[in-house]
């Protein structure tokens, strides 16, 4: 029926059931937002299709009856190390799929959704949702260690056993190579507007905004890859590992720090460490941060409920305690604070 109304979809490329899992995906998101917000705010503005063609589409897998499910039977399925076939697209030579051969059994393995993507460098990606009766990995062995972990911008993190892991500041440190970039990028989309043309038939605009493209890409790879990294060795190495909730939108909200907030990727972090905490058999709690920074861990004071002393300040990294004279290193006092949180809160 919704063919029929629109001319666009009924390209031959189209199946219906791509056409039926984008309609899954709109009432899908629909009921999110609306479970999100209780219909308190306006409604949601729809992304508008990219300028450039990036976006994706969605396909659902069929198989066959009494045949195996398995990664080489169904409509989209692997031909061989290098290829895959999916409905309307056919034959496609695919990358990284060899390694997940040789280290899983592929016979006991089902390919669910199927979505095939491009992104605004012009590259192709497909993505299979798999599932199978085996688990696709083992959790890690018990460790007894359990560690908290203070973020902030001065260092990337500190955590509870005194270790710091320095702020890489991947867009900080490109940033004085991609100002130019973006300079000229801003003066051909100006003068292209300015002589009514379309930014499509601009080559000039087209390749600067490639080359801005492929610099963010760069960096945005390199800090995906360092927190990769980094969110694995904590969960292998412990069994529980406590961080502080934080508000990353409202913290954005203060200018002289957003850069630096957007520059260290929290959320993005945080992420990779629940995931992988779950699927390698691992514990990951986030606790309220109220107090962490301002309280002594020796003796449970507050900087700022008294005259003894004022509230500790963004500059001060180190403080000695009024009521116990202790000396603190803020970022470690306060992942000992996280930690000690994370603990009383699964007790």
């Amino acid at each position: 029926m919704i063919r029929r109304r629109f001319e666009w979809l009924q390209s031959k490329l189209l199946t219906n059931a791509t056409i039926s899992m984008s309609m899954r995906s709109y009432k899908a998101a629909w009921n999110l937002w609306k479970k999100a917000h209780k219909n308190k705010v306006g409604t949601p503005r729809f992304k508008r299709k990219d300028l450039f063609g990036a976006g994706s589409m969605q396909l659902s897998n069929g198989y066959a009856k009494n045949k195996p499910a398995d990664m080489y039977s169904g409509s989209a399925r692997v031909l061989d190390k290098t290829h895959v076939s999916v409905p309307k697209l056919g034959r496609i030579c695919v990358s990284h799929l060899a390694g997940f051969l040789r280290t899983h059994n592929a016979d006991v393995i089902r390919i669910g959704t199927v979505t095939v993507s491009k992104d605004n460098l012009g590259y192709y990606w497909i993505s299979f949702q798999l599932a199978s009766a085996e688990p696709f990995t083992t959790a890690f062995k018990k460790t007894g260690s359990q560690l908290g972990i203070d973020l902030n911008t001065d260092n990337f993190l500190t955590d509870s056993d005194g270790n710091c892991i320095e702020n890489p500041r991947y867009y900080r440190n490109a940033e004085k190579y991609l100002k130019d970039a973006k300079r000229t990028l801003s003066r051909r989309q100006l003068r292209a507007k300015k002589e009514g043309r379309s930014l499509r038939s601009s080559k000039n605009y087209l390749k600067q905004r490639l080359l801005v493209a492929k610099k963010m890409k760069k960096i945005s790879n390199r800090r995906n890859s360092f927190l990769d990294e980094l969110s694995l060795a904590l969960i292998k190495n412990h069994d529980l590992v406590v961080a502080e909730n934080l508000s990353s939108k409202n913290m954005l909200k203060n200018h002289a720090l957003a850069k630096s907030i957007s520059d260290v990727g929290w959320q993005t972090f945080v992420q990779k460490i629940t995931y992988k905490a779950e699927l390698y058999g691992r514990k990951f709690i986030m606790v309220d941060p109220k107090n962490t920074t301002q309280m002594c861990h020796d003796c449970g004071y507050v900087c700022g409920s008294d005259w003894r002393h004022e509230k500790l300040k963004l500059k001060d990294r180190e403080w000695n305690c009024p009521n116990c004279v202790a000396h603190h290193i803020r970022d470690h006092n306060a992942a000992l604070n996280i930690l000690t949180k994370g603990q009383q809160a699964l007790a």
